[in-house]
């Protein structure tokens, strides 16, 4: 059996103050014809980055919704970590695509993954590419199974999307964050779009008062009564932490007292993460007003909630970005947030009305130097900021469009519930 993963509870009760009564009453009426129904996640990791994210909060209010919810890892070593890494930078544009041999690691991961699942579901939902492969060994299948991507595949390598595009085809269903993200090159069964969501009761997003926040932060050795820069992200090329550090040093001419801090994650799935961690800390060149800090500093949820309320600004100034939920958290926190003009981050940032959006580091800096020079001015952008944040992006919609697919696939009526699609193999 592959590994269950132990998510805890959570009822719908409690978000009844942060979403509307109407979509409430959504929730309720689209999960009655589902109660029951067995729905597996299935992923590569169950902490680091957005899916874990989300699996953690989403998943316990599908259990309160009435499902049988389970969130099982698949098995991987090095290797197979290895090569879903170079599948993850291809699908976001990287030239180098995978040799026969790391084929043949992936495709047989995947095959030993699939010996270990017991398919008893009704609905197998698989996150991203490592376990996409898995389907093919369950073509008498009853269940629905579901791939839902969290990359952007605006630009990418086509010898990854030929690779992909057989077992993608067998899914009964693709969701993708964004339109531009679905490869017109697969004939996928169908595609929706919808963009994923934060949880705001979980310890980094719940309501921290500035107090606490400095408390925290003072405890990693920020001075804080200096202001602060922060980025939150994995240390990862796309996210560019290296154009950031370029960025502070240009404020810095302005500011001696700026500080920055990177904050990150050190995820099992993500082997060059270490590598570019080093080039990272390289880059940093012994900056005393630099912090480079991740879970291996006993980072976890409050600390980085901590960080994002106490910064005059956050910064995710990312070359490439699925959706960017970091984004998402620091916009909920009402804070100044400025963004690389990159996949998802251009749907939750509009230019001068809830953040900063940013084509280089120069840009990231003058973008800085306006907020510190107008606290007022940026306050009013990050207040709309999280506004924007409440109506589009909390764990209860992402709940409500799941279970509007559910309702579809099954053939049930979803009454005035609509889901946004981006056409069908047939089209």
């Amino acid at each position: 059996m592959l590994q269950l993963v132990n998510v805890g509870q959570k009822s719908l009760a409690d978000y009844a103050s942060l979403a509307t009564r109407g979509l409430m009453e959504e929730i309720r009426r689209l999960a009655e014809p589902l109660r029951g129904k067995r729905v597996v996640h299935l992923s590569a990791t169950a902490f680091g980055g957005g899916v874990a994210e989300i699996n953690y909060a989403l998943i316990p209010l599908m259990a309160d919704a009435g499902l049988d919810v389970e969130w099982r890892i698949i098995k991987g070593a090095d290797e197979f970590f290895g090569v879903t890494k170079t599948i993850h930078n291809a699908l976001q544009g990287d030239e180098r695509g995978l040799t026969e041999a790391q084929k043949e690691i992936f495709r047989r991961y995947n095959a030993e993954n699939a010996e270990e699942f017991e398919d008893d579901y009704d609905f197998v939902l698989v996150h991203d590419p490592q376990p996409a492969f898995m389907v093919d060994y369950f073509s008498g299948s009853r269940a629905r199974w579901i791939w839902r991507c969290h990359i952007d595949l605006s630009t990418p390598n086509s010898d990854l999307i030929d690779f992909l595009g057989p077992s993608l085809e067998r899914y009964d269903a693709a969701i993708f964050h964004r339109r531009e993200y679905v490869p017109d090159e697969i004939r996928l069964q169908e595609a929706f779009i919808w963009p994923p969501a934060i949880d705001p009761l979980t310890p980094k997003n719940m309501a921290l008062s500035a107090d606490d926040a400095a408390y925290v932060v003072d405890q990693f050795g920020i001075h804080i009564d200096r202001p602060l820069l922060t980025q939150i992200s994995r240390f990862d090329p796309w996210k560019d932490p290296l154009g950031v550090i370029d960025a502070y040093r240009i404020v810095r001419e302005q500011h001696p007292d700026v500080q920055l801090a990177l904050v990150g994650s050190m995820a099992h799935d993500d082997p060059e993460g270490w590598d570019f961690y080093n080039r990272t800390v390289a880059h940093a060149d012994g900056d005393p007003g630099i912090f480079i800090l991740s879970n291996l500093n006993n980072i976890g949820s409050v600390e980085v909630n901590a960080f994002q309320v106490h910064s005059a600004a956050v910064l995710q100034k990312s070359i490439k970005e699925g959706f960017g939920l970091t984004v998402t958290e620091a916009l909920w926190k009402a804070r100044p947030t400025i963004g690389g003009r990159a996949g998802g981050i251009v749907d939750q940032i509009q230019a001068g009305q809830t953040g900063w959006l940013v084509d280089s580091s120069e840009e990231a800096a003058a973008a800085c130097l306006e907020i510190m020079a107008d606290p007022a001015a940026a306050g009013l952008r990050g207040r709309a900021g999280k506004e924007y944040v409440r109506q589009r992006f909390l764990m209860t919609r992402l709940l409500r469009d799941w279970l509007a697919l559910f309702n579809r696939l099954e053939g049930n009526d979803t009454g005035e519930t609509a889901l946004v699609t981006a056409g069908t193999a047939s089209s």
